[in-house]
């Protein structure tokens, strides 16, 4: 990998890092666990590694941005993630921000 490759994946990595929060939000509506997240991110053009998911839910739920719920009726135990009222909260502002945001990009990158 060249050096312009390299500054290219850091570049990508700090724009993923700024999107995967607000991405992972508007998927809990509706409870998942986390594979089942992984799998409704990707299907939305979304790639996040199950190592970076389950730190980045968990420290969401440390925050009283998500809930969980364990449940046992499947083969195995499967904790499922929800927003909570607070992280709805949250999300409709990042929302915002982030339309307010993308519009002046795209006019910046359209001049």
């Amino acid at each position: 990998m060249n050096d312009m490759d390299k500054k290219y994946e850091n570049a990508v990595l700090e724009i993923r890092r700024g999107t995967l929060l607000i991405c992972v939000l508007s998927q809990l509506e509706k409870p998942h666990y986390g594979y089942e997240l992984v799998q409704l991110l990707a299907s939305g053009g979304i790639e996040i590694d199950q190592n970076t998911l389950y730190p980045l839910l968990r420290r969401l739920e440390e925050q009283e941005i998500l809930t969980s719920d364990w449940t046992v009726e499947e083969s195995r135990p499967r904790k499922y993630y929800s927003i909570s009222n607070e992280g709805k909260e949250l999300f409709a502002r990042l929302t915002s921000e982030w339309n307010r945001i993308s519009r002046s990009v795209s006019k910046m990158l359209e001049s």
